[in-house]
């Protein structure tokens, strides 16, 4: 894209995307935000539904070789329950399975509304009507809410060009926060979409920008006349919000369409651009509003508007807690969007943006540790793509993975959306992503001048027309036929969101994580007397795992789900076996009054020098001959960019470097040891999550997507140590609790 064009763009991503950039070397398991959502390149659970070939029989890529073994005579990890959707207490947020719209890029349903311009390469005649018109379609993926990407008027400026247009396209740049865009439809059309789908037991969640507006945004008053400030930087057509002096118009704005329109809540535009004390009344305020109004659900029950909010906070955990959630003395959103997590799955079963990838089992396990940076009241929301993100399929592709014509291709998909039906809490769907919709043709991240241009950079290239059962893409055009392995996945995803309704422990269940490695990973599932077991293979190789009935808490019969063939007990074990990508789930019949017996453990503090807490430091710099920081997405680890003075190694003789830090808070983040030139990076070997007071192999990790995770389950001092190999390339790293 030539740099007239994304002037505009880049401009609006440094003033108000809150980019908390990359340091040259390491992107803290997480991508850059993105350039303010504009796109520039810098309901039956069933049986027999297959999750091996999902394409009629095609096993390109998949190994029917020798099965993998392995074997589990104990859990690996008691979990506690100390977020909200891990607590059973039935909280209707924890099973919300939403469905993202990018209304511009959708369906047409009304000739007459188009924007016939937008990032992507969609349509561009996206409206609301087109919405109403795939509802039941929608409905029959298994979701129970809609997310529609921002639908209030943006207001031409005088002069401005298709670059301005593109991003007034996507609705992430108001004028008129009380209009919905005549370009989308109508404010009647608006309440007749939130009423068909009340009528079909569906919430209905718009998209709030409560941190930045379009320049002439202060030209449009509230209905209590309140009108935004005009002070905030500006870049291109866009203009930063000021708090508080901004406050009571989003507050307004965020009540409005509650109380008149009867939505069930937001999601929140880059939260983290809303300074996080006000985030409390923002959400006392939207609660406040949906506790005066009601309507009439599916079930003819007078309900009120959920009034769930969500959080988009394009960052580490520590960010996502500190900017989104707030402490547990000052709550401030509830839920947010699980970047961390969605990176962990991505990583496993495909490759991050970055095109690093297929990772060991374990990974996931590793995603779940992040969550030890939040407060017990957050609800974490996990999603596989959204619209500033690379599909899944093209994931695959970039990767070399799998390709769509391999059954291994499809398979891969069902893994992911299994991981996701496992997930305590919120999920999020993107639309297509159920029949495994891909962009033909690419695969590669693109980064030259022309990707905006033709809708191919990686922040906007998932915004392609909708494919949807039944209905036609733009008005006049044929209905959409999908394909057999469209069709498949979609059914398949169709159970597993049914099979989320019919057990509650996969929603809103506390979690025992039983064993992971390279290819197999197990949890439990728990809610009152609901007992889920989950096994998943992530990779090519069929598997087989016995696993001790004393190691999941089991005394009888394991009861499959999903249509898969029961598994019993034999002298104290099961046997399961596993198709490549095949997740399963087992109902536990007869739970033992013990639960699942974790092993003995090795405690938080090691043994050896790399141990020590207290060795004493040599003069020099040793044989690196510069000094090294922990780097990483910690809270004052500016995600990557900071090198503290508290967090610099020493150099202790005998090619070992070592610093103390004190964790003041339970917490998880990602890090490497690197320079602050960046010249030298290493972290665990192939990115393994740490297991502290554990040894482990140490080696370089430049560039983005090498970095570890570590999980702190008690906050004290720790010694971050390692010893670097003779040849500075790698050796061995260790962190420790000191006494």
């Amino acid at each position: 894209m030539h740099w007239r064009k994304s002037l505009l763009t880049l401009a609006m991503a440094g003033v108000l995307a809150a980019c908390q950039g990359e340091g040259g070397g390491g992107d803290g398991g997480t991508q850059p935000p993105p350039p303010a959502d504009g796109g520039v390149d810098a309901g039956v659970v069933d049986a027999g539904v297959d999750a091996g070939t999902g394409d009629g029989g095609v096993d390109a890529g998949m190994d029917a070789g020798a099965p993998y073994t392995a074997s589990v005579t104990v859990a690996a990890t008691r979990t506690d329950s100390r977020l909200a959707c891990f607590k059973g207490n039935g909280e209707p947020e924890c099973n919300l399975r939403l469905y993202q719209v990018m209304v511009e890029a959708f369906v047409d349903g009304d000739s007459t509304a188009d924007y016939n311009t937008g990032y992507g390469t969609s349509h561009h005649k996206g409206d609301l009507q087109g919405i109403i018109n795939s509802l039941d379609a929608i409905q029959s993926t298994g979701v129970n809410a809609l997310w529609l990407t921002p639908i209030f008027t943006s207001v031409p400026v005088s002069g401005q060009d298709d670059w301005a247009s593109r991003l007034d396209a996507t609705g992430y740049f108001a004028s008129d926060y009380f209009n919905v865009d005549p370009k989308f439809g109508t404010n009647a059309k608006l309440k007749e979409l939130v009423e068909r789908a009340h009528a079909r037991g569906m919430y209905v969640f718009l998209d709030g920008v409560f941190g930045h507006f379009k320049v002439n945004a202060s030209d449009y008053a509230s209905p209590q006349g309140r009108t935004l400030s005009t002070t905030g930087q500006q870049g291109g057509t866009g203009r930063a919000a000021v708090y508080p002096d901004d406050l009571d118009f989003f507050k307004e704005v965020a009540t409005h369409w509650v109380t008149e329109y009867k939505i069930d809540g937001w999601r929140v535009d880059q939260a983290a651009q809303v300074p996080v004390q006000y985030w409390d009344d923002l959400r006392t305020a939207v609660a406040g509003a949906a506790a005066d109004v009601s309507y009439t659900n599916a079930a003819g029950q007078t309900v009120h508007p959920l009034g769930y909010m969500v959080a988009e906070i394009w960052s580490g955990p520590a960010d996502i807690a500190s900017h989104g959630f707030g402490t547990a003395a000052s709550p401030a959103l509830l839920s947010a969007f699980d970047f961390p997590m969605r990176y962990s799955l991505v990583q496993t079963l495909a490759v991050e943006e970055s095109g690093t990838g297929n990772r060991a089992a374990s990974n996931l396990q590793a995603g779940y540790q992040n969550q030890l940076a939040y407060p017990a009241h957050a609800m974490p929301n996990l999603m596989l793509t959204n619209h500033d993100l690379v599909r899944f399929g093209d994931l695959l592709q970039r990767g070399g993975l799998a390709e769509p014509q391999d059954g291994a291709w499809w398979a891969r998909h069902k893994a992911a959306f299994s991981f996701m039906a496992d997930y305590s809490g919120p999920i999020t769907l993107y639309y297509g992503d159920e029949v495994g919709q891909e962009l033909p043709g690419f695969a590669a991240k693109e980064d030259n001048a022309t990707c905006a241009v033709r809708g191919v950079c990686d922040d906007h290239v998932s915004r392609t027309s909708a494919i949807v059962e039944g209905i036609p893409t733009t008005v006049g055009a044929p209905a959409t036929v999908l394909t057999p392995a469209q069709a498949d996945l979609k059914h398949y995803v169709a159970s597993l969101m049914a099979l989320r309704d019919a057990h509650p422990a996969l929603a809103n269940g506390s979690r025992t994580h039983i064993y992971s490695d390279d290819s197999v990973y197990v949890d439990r599932k728990d809610t009152g007397t609901d007992h889920v077991l989950y096994v998943l293979n992530a990779k090519a190789t069929p598997a087989v795992i016995t696993v001790a009935g004393t190691a999941i808490g089991s005394a009888g019969a394991l009861v499959a789900l999903l249509g898969g063939t029961d598994v019993a007990l034999s002298d104290g074990q099961y046997v399961i076996a596993l198709r490549p990508y095949e997740g399963r789930f087992f109902v536990i019949a007869s739970p033992t009054a013990d639960g699942p017996q974790t092993g003995p453990g090795g405690g938080l503090s090691g043994q050896g020098p790399l141990a020590r807490c207290d060795a004493p430091t040599v003069d020099g710099a040793g044989p690196l001959g510069k000094e090294l920081f922990i780097r990483g997405s910690y809270v004052g680890g500016d995600n990557f960019g900071a090198t503290p003075a508290s967090r610099r190694f020493a150099y202790k003789g005998d090619n070992i470097y070592q610093v103390v830090v004190n964790e003041p808070d339970v917490t998880a983040y990602t890090f490497k040891f690197a320079s602050a030139d960046w010249s030298t990076e290493l972290a665990v070997l192939d990115a393994a999550p740490v297991v502290i007071a554990s040894e482990q192999p140490m080696s370089r990790a430049a560039g983005p997507g090498k970095e570890s995770s570590i999980a702190i389950p008690e906050a004290g001092n720790y010694v971050f140590s390692f010893r670097i190999n003779a040849t500075n390339d790698g050796g061995e790293l260790m962190v420790s609790k000191c006494p």
